[in-house]
């Protein structure tokens, strides 16, 4: 759409730059977004703009670049309640002797959606516009997503064993294919399948999760490749890596989202590159748990599609996906030895329109082109700490944080105006969030 077939728009964002991620590598200068209904109806120079285009509403944002939301492919929406409660541990460690323990004593309904509205609060606050959640009462998470107005995947867990959510494979494959069918059709929440991980999930019930997908489109999440230990277990047990183990089952094709990979062998990346899988990767988790290094650069030239996720803020320990684009760029440098590799634009092609192609959804999010869906975001870089301003994509990924955003949209629907939350009453929340600190607290003590 051009500025001759545009008379009126309901909004029209005026930006100093524009960073719009297709075309790869573009910044452009003193450009208008014209936002029509729940999508970006152009994209224009604000002279062109000021002559032909008469918005509603006008937003000038002098010192601020314009980009699309930050799509955030995985975590654990409400493990934000356990922020920083079992710090400086290995990974099983940290699961079995504090994080499963904790999750069997609090997780339930409320807790869920108090720990998801959290998350939600600093996703937004930093510029996701669009999460992954593979966690508990999944169907909770959904409506709490969809009340407010922010596009999340919901996976629904898949384990061999009991939960708080169901007793067993069989109970969380019904109860997630009624998810699916609830949410099929909404714009904002793609149910999806979440086997947690190939040791904790046997053969049969991941291939029923395949023909879920297959029956139902629905993408699946699985953790895989996460620490060495697990490579060399299924190795000394099945005689097959997982990765291996998954493509012989069917698992591995272009609705899988592989999480983590950070122990990858030439065979891995071939099985990744030749089914079409998604890698998402989570730098500062994988850092934190000494995981282990994703070969990040590698796997980007080999063709496989490279997303981004925080992981949850139990492992990390924030949301800010802006912080995450620049880990991933520094340790992709380290294990590449190459300053080169995974420049500040392909970071940030894989907060955003990378995560969209492992949405499936990249025909209308993901970057900022007329005819796709308005989830914005404005991030000020008037603050001298990002002064002077040669490069604004190198700013946001190497000298930018999250809390610099000013703005955001989704579905040109505002969600963050001049810093502050327009959707979510934070003082409540707040308030909810010290009740279950108290809690968790006074158990940890005991």
């Amino acid at each position: 759409m051009t500025a001759d077939t545009i008379t009126a728009a309901d909004i029209r964002i005026n930006a100093r730059w524009l960073i719009p991620i297709e075309p790869s590598g573009a910044v452009l200068e003193h450009q208008a977004v014209i936002i029509q209904g729940t999508r970006i109806a152009a994209i224009l120079p604000i002279p062109d703009a000021d002559r032909e285009v008469h918005a509603r509403e006008v937003i000038d944002l002098p010192d601020h670049v314009v980009m699309p939301g930050l799509i955030n492919m995985h975590g654990h929406a409400a493990m934000s309640l356990f922020r920083g409660l079992a710090d400086d541990l290995p990974l099983m460690s940290w699961l079995n002797d504090h994080i499963w323990p904790a999750e069997g004593r609090f997780v339930s309904e409320q807790f869920i959606a108090d720990g998801t509205q959290l998350a939600m609060a600093e996703m937004l606050r930093t510029g996701t516009t669009t999460f992954s959640d593979m966690y508990f009462f999944p169907e909770i998470v959904a409506q709490i997503a969809h009340d407010s107005g922010m596009r999340a995947q919901v996976c629904f867990p898949l384990l061999d064993f009991p939960t708080v959510w169901g007793a067993g494979p069989e109970e969380y494959l019904s109860k997630g294919e009624a998810l699916i069918n609830t949410w099929k059709d909404s714009s904002y929440i793609m149910p999806a399948i979440g086997p947690h991980a190939p040791y904790t999930v046997s053969n049969a019930p991941l291939v029923e999760a395949r023909e879920l997908s297959e029956k139902t489109g629905a993408r699946l999440q699985i953790h895989l490749h996460e620490t060495a230990f697990e490579v060399a277990d299924a190795i000394e047990t099945r005689g097959q890596r997982p990765a291996e183990r998954l493509a012989a089952l069917g698992v591995l094709g272009t609705n899988t989202q592989c999480v983590h990979m950070t122990q990858v062998s030439d065979q891995d990346i071939s099985l990744l590159a030749d089914s079409g899988a998604h890698v998402i990767h989570c730098p500062e988790s994988n850092l934190k748990l000494a995981s282990g290094l994703c070969p990040a650069h590698r796997l980007w030239q080999e063709g496989v599609n490279l997303a981004l996720g925080t992981d949850g803020a139990a492992s990390n320990n924030d949301l800010d996906l802006f912080g995450e684009a620049r880990t991933a760029a520094m340790v992709a440098k380290a294990v590449a030895n190459d300053a080169s590799a995974l420049t500040a634009h392909q970071a940030l092609q894989m907060a955003t329109l990378n995560g969209a192609k492992a949405l499936g959804r990249d025909h209308e999010l993901g970057s900022l082109v007329a005819g796709k869906l308005a989830d914005i975001i404005a991030i000020d870089l008037s603050d001298p700490f990002i002064q002077p301003v040669y490069d604004p994509a190198s700013h946001l990924v190497y000298s930018n944080h999250g809390r610099a955003v000013s703005h955001s949209w989704i579905n040109g629907v505002p969600q963050v105006q001049d810093g502050r939350l327009t959707r979510i009453d934070v003082p409540d929340l707040m308030l909810r969030v010290e009740d279950w600190g108290g809690k968790i607290r006074a158990q940890q003590a005991s």
